[in-house]
């Protein structure tokens, strides 16, 4: 009876600590996902002949013939971000000199992320910049997904402060993309003499429907686009010329009508309405092509949907469903089998019955 009893009580101990282990692996998820063995090394892309090369290893940060791309990663979608830089690199023809900027939040384990992107791409040139969130905490406001109110969301609108000076134009990327294009063609872009940066335009899609009844109901707001075209464009994918940027101090501009957002709502919607009212209509455009956005669904079911007509470079999956969380579920969308391919992330361990 005594044996039987203790046996009973290793067996709640052993169930208590499977379950202490489920609770605990379930509020730490985000921190397993940056484990460095959970991904897979990827493969070294290579040069071809008539690419240039870095003489010196140590000043790549800085040289100007190289296609600078920057990103954003942090713990919950760091898997999307390492199947977006394998993308890159496997579609490049100089894969060699492509440089990412990542940049992560002060709040994050730097260490462990740079360990992890370091292991499974060991070959890769890249520099991690710590993104202090305290610089845009008290300006965000909510919006209709809790997703689009994350500090490092608004990393994008500092690239030009965190990038070194040398660095004067770059490719911004979100984390939940893949290229099947040249980076290099998108990189490339025409600017013409002012314009500071360049992405895709929607001048079909309803732009009002981006500011609110207060906005457009007050003339020395609604004025802000006189003499413009303005057209809703997607920030998950842009050309930005980082020295006109700074030139312009348009951080600063950004920041104005976020603290103007804070008094009287003038928006919705994350950090996309202040890049709208500061350059809609004044951007150069990019062919459709580089961003095919949308694939995540909307911003409250992220229900499937079909490529938008026309050649495809860029595959986004924006909007609330992301692939991997789909395909983990058992529950892909038809286009997630076309981001798959790129996934380095280890299948996870299941426990023996």
């Amino acid at each position: 009876m005594k044996l039987k009893a203790i046996r009973r009580g290793k067996a709640k101990a052993k169930a208590g600590a499977l379950v202490l282990f489920l609770i605990v692996s379930l509020f730490s998820s985000n921190d397993a996902t940056i484990n460095s063995h959970e991904f897979r090394e990827a493969p070294e892309f290579y040069n071809s002949p008539d690419c240039g090369s870095i003489s010196d290893s140590d000043r790549y940060i800085c040289w100007e013939e190289a296609v600078h791309v920057a990103m954003t990663v942090d713990r919950t979608y760091i898997r999307g971000s390492m199947a977006a830089i394998l993308s890159v690199l496997q579609h490049s023809s100089c894969p060699e000199n492509i440089v990412f900027h990542l940049v992560c939040s002060s709040r994050s384990r730097a260490s462990v992320l740079r360990e992890a992107i370091s292991k499974s791409f060991p070959y890769l040139k890249f520099k991690l910049y710590t993104f202090d969130e305290s610089e845009v905490s008290g300006l965000i406001s909510t919006s209709i997904r809790s997703a689009l109110d994350c500090p490092l969301n608004y990393a994008r609108s500092y690239l030009a402060k965190l990038l070194p000076l040398c660095v004067r134009r770059v490719v911004y990327l979100d984390s939940d993309l893949i290229l099947v294009d040249d980076i290099a063609k998108l990189a490339g872009t025409p600017l013409g003499e002012n314009t500071v940066l360049a992405a895709p335009e929607y001048c079909n899609a309803n732009f009002t429907s981006y500011f609110t009844p207060t906005f457009w109901s007050n003339p020395s707001l609604s004025l802000t686009f006189t003499n413009r075209n303005p057209c809703y464009f997607n920030t998950g994918v842009m050309v930005i010329d980082l020295e006109r940027w700074r030139q312009g101090d348009y951080t600063t501009k950004i920041e104005e009508w976020m603290e103007l957002q804070k008094r009287m709502r003038i928006y919705q919607l994350g950090s996309l309405p202040p890049f709208l009212l500061v350059f809609a209509g004044n951007i150069a455009s990019v062919d459709h092509r580089w961003n095919q956005h949308g694939l995540g669904g909307d911003n409250f079911r992220g229900l499937c949907r079909d490529l938008h007509p026309g050649p495809v470079s860029l595959l986004h999956w924006s909007g609330k469903g992301k692939p991997w969380a789909r395909l983990d579920a058992n529950r892909p969308c038809p286009l997630d089998a076309l981001w798959a391919p790129y996934d380095l992330f280890n299948t996870p361990f299941s426990f023996d019955s």
